[in-house]
């Protein structure tokens, strides 16, 4: 494929927060528009072999470590009961 040129008119201050984004997470602003067209347009097979996650979820994945046994179901189901009393 080759890559075409697409002019955008936008709102001057979402233009700003992503370039702010695109700083931080070291991704161009072609690359993001691109992801997001990609992830509206293609079907969903497509996309899955990319990582499709949010640079946060990216950042946190693996921080936890979990016994094999732990059930969060059960977890949850402790959490909503205690604060839903």
């Amino acid at each position: 494929m080759t890559d075409t040129k697409l002019t955008l008119k936008l709102n001057s201050d979402s233009i700003s927060r992503a370039k702010i984004y695109s700083a931080e997470h070291n991704v161009s602003l072609s690359a993001m528009v691109e992801k997001f067209f990609d992830n509206l347009t293609l079907p969903s097979s497509s996309v899955a072999s990319e990582n499709t996650y949010s640079p946060l979820v990216n950042e946190l994945a693996g921080i936890i470590s979990l016994p094999e046994d732990y059930d969060y179901k059960a977890d949850y189901l402790e959490h909503l009961e205690d604060k839903y009393e």
